[in-house]
């Protein structure tokens, strides 16, 4: 057992229990290698995120290493800009690769695995083509499979054909290699699965060398065992492909004892969000959404960009954690590791997204003081601030009503509310225009509360928060909410496009303390009585850009309390 795994300090889940067993029992000589291997056709999402942190959680934990390796079989959808924002992303989630590795620099490696399980007898060039196989000799899950006619084919017609294959001497699918297995298995993946095919696509690394690519299935195991991996953890939709992955490493002489034992684990799965790559790329390439750093998409960029803080999303899969069984997460559970990250490091400041004048009457015309207010109560280290404060300010419309409820206890005629770091202030007048709409409030303040203190002893109820008029810098304040109006899209045969909300997306000009203007992109406030936002690489300090990151009602820490 490691030095992290103590009575006080246990193993989490069944993986770490594995691993731990495996330590004790002495395999791999006592080493840990873990890897994260996405495929670079797409950027990575939250759901990765969950791999992303048990991969390289284990490794660390246990004193080891985890690689990131990029998949790279598939020339056709893969792009040097996915590797690039995955590399991103992975470091931005707080972790360090060991190495950088990917699965086309052992095509040369892999090709000569194909040719050794040929010369075994153990792999076999068919001709039948897709279509061919599905109807007639792949079977289904009550009927065995038939075998092809080009099954036995003797090893040196296998191995003519599979380097004439490499040549490039045939079309695209007119030949594949194929596994030679079982084509009785109750399991479908081992009746002969392909283990290479033609395809004539330049890939982003090695141009036009190879006109015969691996599949993933054959490649995985593969690159596992050539990089030392000890533990291969995927998610649960690879378990019916373990015996594939443990065939092709029997086959080619893998010792048990030293090569990659595959572990699955359920995925991490959200309400209202979608997780396929595919889903994805169309809400991207039909324009649904602005990019893939759209700050509604579940792109690990994409909550970057709308302020969501890497620990949260740390949080959240340790919250979550592991088990082999599938669920989904309610998304209130995300938001509320962003809020307890956010209440806990955001600096506070004043904004005003819709704005209401008010005029203090009794305050002089060219009165300029500048009052105390807390950067972050949850840091006091952090000090305090200067606000400026004049006779015009501007506060948010909602905070006034002019024929107020019963139990309302913001401004209305007559009304007294305390302004936050500021004084006492009741409204003497509301002014209006030929439609009745309140344009404008006439105030007093009670000079002897600066500060919000009661000068005797009255108690106000309502507490509202305001900007300088004169001072305030006007800003774009985008307001971004869930992308689904449904928890989960596309269920039923349902088409996702249709459950999108219309509403997810809507901006405002919005009045903010002067400071807000200097805030490097990506810095993330709270807008005190408002929510979390962060700023945006779009906005300049002449023309601010905020992103809303999430609200400041919490319903998933309110369900914890009760």
């Amino acid at each position: 057992m490691t030095e992290n795994m103590t009575a006080e300090n246990p193993a989490t889940d069944f993986i770490r229990e594995i691993v731990v067993h495996d330590l004790e029992a002495g395999k791999n000589d006592g080493k840990i290698v873990t890897r994260f291997p996405p495929e670079p056709n797409g950027y990575i999402h939250i759901g990765h995120s969950k791999a992303i942190c048990l991969d390289f959680g284990i490794a660390k934990e246990f004193g080891g290493k985890c690689n990131l390796r990029f998949d790279d079989t598939n020339p056709t959808k893969e792009d040097t800009e996915y590797v690039d924002s995955i590399i991103n992303d992975v470091k931005w989630l707080g972790w360090e690769p060991a190495n950088i590795f990917y699965a086309s620099d052992y095509f040369d490696k892999m090709y000569e695995c194909a040719v050794e399980l040929i010369k075994r007898g153990l792999a076999y060039v068919c001709e039948l083509s897709p279509e061919e196989w599905d109807e007639s000799y792949r079977g289904n899950l009550l009927t065995p499979g038939r075998e092809s006619p080009f099954r036995n084919r003797s090893v040196e017609e296998n191995l003519d054909l599979f380097t004439r294959m490499k040549n490039g001497e045939f079309p695209d699918g007119s030949k594949v290699l194929r596994a030679k297995i079982d084509m009785a298995s109750a399991n479908i993946n081992m009746r002969d699965p392909v283990i290479y095919r033609i395809r004539r696509a330049s890939h982003f690394r090695h141009g036009d060398k190879w006109c015969i690519y691996p599949m993933y299935d054959f490649a995985h195991p593969l690159e596992d065992a050539f990089e030392g991996v000890t533990h291969s953890l995927c998610t649960l939709e690879f378990e019916i492909h373990r015996p594939l992955y443990d065939w092709v490493l029997d086959s080619l002489g893998y010792p048990v004892d030293h090569r990659p034992r595959q572990i699955e684990f359920s995925r991490l799965n959200l309400t209202y969000t979608v997780m396929s790559k595919r889903k994805l790329l169309q809400l991207v390439k039909e324009h649904y959404v602005s990019g893939w750093d759209d700050p509604r998409m579940p792109t690990v960029c994409g909550m970057r960009r709308r302020g969501v803080p890497a620990s949260a999303l740390r949080e959240l899969n340790k919250r979550v954690g592991i088990t082999k069984f599938d669920g989904t997460t309610d998304v209130a559970l995300l938001e509320h590791c962003i809020r307890e990250e956010l209440n806990a490091t955001a600096p506070r400041f004043m904004a005003v997204l819709d704005p209401l004048e008010v005029e203090i009457v009794n305050y002089p015309a060219e009165g300029i003081e500048d009052l105390d207010a807390i950067n972050n109560p949850e840091r006091p280290e952090e000090g305090s601030r200067k606000l400026r404060f004049g006779r015009r300010i501007l506060i948010e419309r909602n905070d006034f009503m002019l024929e107020p409820p019963k139990g309302y206890y913001r401004l209305s005629v007559g009304k007294e509310v305390r302004l936050r770091y500021g004084y006492f202030l009741k409204c003497e007048r509301a002014v209006t225009d030929e439609n009745g709409n309140v344009v404008k409030l006439e105030c007093s303040i009670d000079l002897a509360s600066r500060g919000g203190n009661s000068p005797d002893g009255r108690k106000v109820k309502g507490t509202i928060h305001w900007v300088n008029a004169d001072t305030a810098v006007k800003a774009e304040i985008r307001l971004y909410d869930r992308l689904f109006t449904v928890e989960q899209p596309g269920a039923d045969g349902v088409d996702f496009l249709t459950q999108l909300d219309p509403d997810s997306f809507k901006t405002a000009t919005g009045f903010l303390e002067p400071a807000l203007a200097q805030i490097p992109a990506g810095q993330s406030v709270q807008f005190e009585r408002t929510g979390y936002f962060a700023s945006d690489p779009d906005g300049t300090p002449e023309h601010p850009v905020f992103n809303r990151t999430v609200g400041l009602k919490d319903s998933w820490g309110k369900q914890q309390q009760k």
